[in-house]
């Protein structure tokens, strides 16, 4: 039995604390998302499920794949351990920001040059007209990797002071700038929509630079950065640096496995009907949506605590947050689960089946989706115990448990997507999704998760969660009878 799981009542007002920055994250989550899907409800009825919003998703998912890599916790629980273990910490952070903002900046330039190449990559399927289509496309919207690298690095000092609603709202300036450009464009042709919605992205990335910008500023932290630069050839942080190396590879390929699934979908649906990609592209955007409300959320809020308290040996305070954590994304993710199953179709049908969006695109995307919430809890949950491995500085175990979790998909796919189509594909990274949590689980220590788990809680889950799920097959009946 581990003690430590027992909250002591001066840990109390810790917990509150970080109960009241879940509830600012997530709001500021809440907000962009929502925001993302009026987006997203103005993208299907401007181009539907065509080949050009085939065109544009591709040629937006490597930006959107790095965003959600560098924005949801990877780049950060790689650089913050590091961040606080500094000595020079002005020192080492403009060190960083200008290593990687110089590498990215040279690949952007490289996509601009060869962008056909990149295309290929992304839709192998294609043939080499739709390639060469949707090329500039992929110029446009790559260079908003720039943006949200700023975006991120300067949000990540922000979370060490644990100010987090700025990045979270701020994602909302990119769905902003990119309903106006549909706005302004919904009755021009689709190739002039594409190219308009692409530029918004460009405008949106920009918005989210200069908010974060002045946010740093009027918290006082660009003083960190004047001093970095100032001091940058006098300290020597090699040692930091390398430590730091060390970490970021490992925690970028750990952290990103549902994002890496999303992007071998796109990938493999090249190969199947015009239209499969759009349907993995509006499903899995409703499936982010409670994994960012909840798991993300509590994850980037509990983050900075967990690896403060670990550095300064106050594990009891590490488990007492993980502990608290748990329970309230195993009930938020578990109704949001049993809804996003049982009322697929009603949900797609309010939110998409409008303009060029047919019935029949309903009846595709909704079984999709039904399969990708059949991962969301151990994506969620294995968000939450990866939290220990980063702070503890195990990237490496996390990245491991990343490729299996990606072997485990690769297989399921190819074996699922002949005779399942699109919804094949979302079933498999949600198979990839319970190998990760399992694994992850076991890392962190089975007895430690059977700790948690033996509490009476459970019981009420188990009730709750059997009441909901028989309540959504009832409305579900309800509402189809009504819509169709």
């Amino acid at each position: 039995m581990y003690t430590s799981l027992q909250i002591p009542n001066p840990n109390q007002k810790v917990i509150q604390l970080k109960i009241k920055s879940i509830l600012v994250n997530s709001f500021g989550i809440l907000v962009s998302r929502v925001t993302g899907f009026l987006r997203d409800a103005m993208m299907a009825s401007a181009l539907g499920a065509s080949i050009y919003s085939d065109m544009f998703f591709v040629a937006f998912k490597l930006p959107n794949l790095f965003r959600r890599i560098f924005a949801e916790g990877a780049f950060t629980q790689a650089f913050l351990p590091s961040f606080v273990s500094s000595r020079q910490k002005g020192v080492f952070a403009t060190a960083i920001f200008l290593r990687f903002m110089g590498y990215i900046f040279a690949l952007s330039l490289f996509v601009s040059f060869f962008p056909d190449l990149l295309t290929k990559m992304m839709a192998i399927g294609w043939d080499e007209k739709m390639i060469s289509d949707a090329a500039p496309l992929t110029v446009i919207n790559f260079w908003y990797l720039d943006f949200i690298f700023i975006v991120t690095f300067l949000g990540t000092i922000l979370q060490y002071k644990e100010h987090f609603a700025t990045t979270a709202l701020s994602t909302a300036l990119l769905n902003l700038a990119m309903i106006a450009a549909l706005w302004i464009t919904m009755h021009d042709d689709p190739k002039t929509v594409a190219y308009a919605v692409s530029i918004g992205v460009l405008v949106g990335g920009l918005l989210q630079v200069i908010t974060h910008i002045y946010t740093i500023q009027k918290a006082n932290l660009h003083t960190l950065f004047i001093g970095g630069w100032k001091y940058r050839k006098k300290k020597d942080i090699t040692e930091e640096e390398k430590k730091f190396t060390s970490l970021f590879l490992p925690a970028i390929w750990g952290n990103s496995t549902a994002q890496v699934n999303a992007f071998i979908d796109t990938w493999l649906a090249s190969f199947l009907a015009a239209g499969s990609i759009s349907y993995l592209f509006y499903a899995n955007r409703l499936f982010q949506l409670p994994l960012a409300l909840f798991a993300i959320a509590t994850a980037t809020a509990l983050f900075p605590a967990v690896s403060k308290a670990v550095k300064n040996g106050r594990e009891d305070e590490a488990y007492a947050n993980l502990s608290k954590a748990f329970w309230l994304l195993l009930f938020s993710l578990g109704f949001a689960t049993v809804g996003g199953i049982f009322l697929a179709e009603p949900i797609v049908w309010l939110l998409f089946e409008r303009g060029n969006f047919t019935q029949s695109d309903t009846a595709v995307t909704m079984m999709v989706l039904a399969m990708y919430m059949v991962g969301l809890l151990p994506f969620g949950l294995a968000k939450l115990f990866s939290l220990y491995l980063y702070a503890t500085k195990r990237q490496k175990q996390a990245a491991k448990i990343a490729t299996y979790s990606l072997v485990a998909n690769i297989i399921a796919s190819l074996s699922l997507m002949g005779p399942m189509g699109a919804a094949g594909l979302a079933l498999a990274g949600s198979i990839g999704g319970w190998v990760l949590f399992i694994f992850t689980v076991k890392e962190v220590g089975m007895e430690r998760f059977w700790t948690i788990l033996r509490s009476k809680y459970l019981v009420y889950f188990i009730v709750s969660i059997t009441l909901f799920t028989l309540l959504s097959i009832w409305v579900n009946g309800l509402l189809i009878g009504w819509i169709r």
